[in-house]
């Protein structure tokens, strides 16, 4: 039998060795669970992208922090972002691309026509999506059984700004501009169509595209047809624009925006022309709840700077999804999935309960006005 000796400096390397080999057998264990994220990263829609990136970003590093356990296993959630361009052919892209990194789920897309096809992609593939911003109706009317959507419709959100502008505001000339974006032109619909649904009167509709920056020929036209209030399907900076152009122009039309509009950049561009703007936006004030102001702050406090209209309905589709993962006791989309059909959640954004078809159970709305340089709720509107 052989014997032998090792000095102090072996020992210790020896069991530097040996610790380091447990460490990364303890590490491998984890199972990485990729989340995947599709919005617009770069273009005019760039800070929506982001918006909704941190706020998954936020809630998967929570979830994180909790060193999560499911199915017996160590699990670790990684973002994996995609960007979309806002294009419908680079959507679809995207989509197949995440599908090929084996995401277990999906947070976006962000614009409702990149969410339309992509959406197609996920379904066939069989991994949920989660919209928080694509608001029109025909996204969940495809009886596709992987998506949803954390966020009121347009029927929903501009519904109600229909229904109010006729029966509270009492506008009895309404005009009307759009972007022709499935998004624009989907509540610019729903808004025409409660307007007439509850008596209103339509004198005036324009459109335009979600490029320009120049509304005078529009705002001309709305100016000689009288209207008492303009609605308009747009997003915040070319809702900006339009402020300051119908105060140049001197209109004393009421403006009202639909979602995407009530945000700082908004007042930021408009300046002194955004007081008194009244808009649409989805859910009720995060100041409202616990959990609404929780998140607020906390955001603030990780980036530094407040958020704009998604991130914490992004926030709360990844925190439900993983959520519904832990009762599943599963990380495989075809497991999980049943439990996000049956998710009762209570988030910063409201409780989220779906219907059958992936939309949202009394989804809520709530209108903002431009006071002394800050959106401030007026009123809001659930169910429906």
């Amino acid at each position: 039998m052989s014997s032998y000796i090792l000095d102090r400096g072996a020992l210790s390397l020896v069991a530097g060795a040996v610790f380091s080999i447990f460490t990364v057998t303890a590490h491998a264990q984890d199972t990485v669970v990729k989340v995947g994220v599709a919005a617009p990263m770069s273009g005019a829609n760039a800070a929506y992208g982001k918006d909704i990136e941190e706020g998954v970003k936020l809630a998967v590093n929570e979830a994180n922090a909790k060193h999560p356990v499911i199915a017996g296993t160590p699990v670790k959630f990684e973002v994996v972002s995609g960007d979309d361009q806002a294009d419908p052919r680079i959507g679809v892209q995207v989509a197949q691309q995440l599908v090929d990194s084996g995401v277990a789920f999906v947070v976006g897309h962000f614009n409702s026509g990149t969410t339309l096809p992509a959406s197609q992609i996920y379904a066939k593939a069989g991994i949920p999506m989660l919209t928080p911003s694509a608001t029109n109706p025909t996204i969940t009317q495809a009886g596709l059984s992987t998506v949803y959507r954390v966020i009121a419709t347009d029927a929903q959100n501009a519904g109600a700004a229909g229904k109010y502008a006729v029966l509270v505001t009492k506008a009895k000339r309404i005009a009307i501009i759009d972007d022709r974006t499935a998004f624009g032109q989907g509540e610019a619909d729903e808004f025409e169509k409660a307007v007439k649904e509850n008596g209103g009167t339509i004198v005036d509709r324009q459109f335009t595209d979600d490029k320009a920056v120049d509304f005078s020929s529009q705002l001309t036209h709305v100016k000689s047809s009288n209207a008492d209030l303009l609605f308009c399907g747009v997003l915040d900076s070319q809702a900006a624009m339009i402020v300051k152009r119908m105060k140049q122009l001197g209109m004393k039309t009421q403006f009202v925006g639909g979602g995407g509009v009530v945000d700082a950049d908004f007042i930021k561009l408009a300046g002194s022309a955004s007081e008194g703007a009244m808009a649409w936006e989805y859910g009720h004030p995060l100041a409202s709840t616990n959990s609404g102001k929780q998140f607020a702050g906390d955001f603030k406090k990780v980036y530094g700077t407040d958020m704009l209209a998604y991130a914490p309905f992004a926030y709360d589709a990844a925190r439900l999804t993983i959520k519904a993962m832990e009762q599943a006791n599963s990380v495989k989309p075809e497991l999980f999935n049943a439990a996000i059909k049956s998710i009762d959640y209570e988030g910063s954004t409201g409780k989220i309960v779906f219907e059958k078809n992936g939309d949202l159970k009394n989804a809520s709305s709530t209108l903002y006005e431009v006071k002394n340089g800050a959106w401030n709720p007026l009123a809001t509107k659930s169910g429906g």
